[in-house]
């Protein structure tokens, strides 16, 4: 399963408009995405309401994640594996603030 940890770099953490503007990412990906956090179960990463709910504020590390069920072949897994790494740029850089 390809992963990528980031820190939630938004002042407000993942609420409101950075959560919509990660979800936004997360969706034109085409990958069912999931993110997660130490103590919390992962959750589906193209869900505003799951990703607003699982309280990941900032300064907060997450795990992203695609299934490698979801996958099929190498490429499809290096596909994934750049977008986790966008997704946790835009984290890291305070682009979902």
């Amino acid at each position: 399963m390809p992963v990528h940890k980031a820190v939630v770099k938004a002042s407000v953490g993942l609420h409101a408009r950075p959560a919509a503007v990660f979800v936004r990412a997360v969706t034109e990906t085409g990958l069912p995405v999931t993110i997660g956090k130490d103590g919390a179960g992962p959750v589906d990463a193209r869900s505003l309401l799951q990703v607003m709910t699982a309280d990941f504020e900032h300064g907060c590390e997450v795990e992203l994640g695609v299934s490698d069920a979801a996958l099929d072949g190498a490429q499809s897994r290096q596909a994934a594996e750049e977008a986790l790494r966008i997704l946790s740029d835009l984290l890291e850089s305070q682009g979902a603030a």
